[in-house]
């Protein structure tokens, strides 16, 4: 395994393990695929903004993603981060999501992070349990904030602060 920053290339491959969720799952709000033109606008926009963005591979394979943005635009959230985490469905439970987490964090402390939050479309126990094995702790929810696939969703918020 092998935990590395983003490069512009990795936008097709992102895009596609992306697009699984859009399509197959409530994990994500998004109803439409994304192109690879697309990802990589988001890819640059996040890098822009000096928040981190990895991947993790295996045998040279993308297998998952993870970042950070602004939790809001206004100035006094300065210091707080949301995260965002991806793994391809066929590699979830094998502790890639977890090492590619930690090394998100690890980041975002560097750079002066001092909360991270994380929406978590419920139900979700895979990214609760994530999160909450990292000292994430539920801090509220948004109740049927959600449309998809004909049912109302529900959010998780939670937050980790990192001092």
């Amino acid at each position: 395994m092998d935990i590395r920053t983003v490069n512009e290339d990795d936008a097709s491959t992102i895009a596609k393990l992306y697009n699984y969720y859009i399509n197959e799952t409530i994990i994500t709000f998004e109803e439409t695929a994304v192109t690879a033109e697309q990802m990589l606008e988001r890819i640059r926009k996040i890098q822009h903004a000096q928040y981190p963005w990895l991947v993790v591979e295996v045998n040279g394979n993308i297998i998952g993603f993870a970042y950070a943005s602004p939790w809001h635009e206004r100035s006094a959230y300065r210091y707080t981060a949301e995260s965002s985490i991806y793994l391809s469905h066929q590699h979830v439970g094998g502790g890639y999501g977890k090492a590619l987490y930690k090394a998100l964090l690890t980041q975002l402390r560097a750079i002066g992070i001092k909360n991270v939050m994380a929406l978590i479309a419920l139900p979700n126990l895979a990214s609760v349990r994530l999160n909450e094995s990292l000292g994430f702790k539920p801090v509220g929810e948004y109740n049927n904030v959600g449309f998809k696939f004909e049912r109302f969703i529900s959010v998780g918020c939670y937050q980790l602060a990192l001092e």
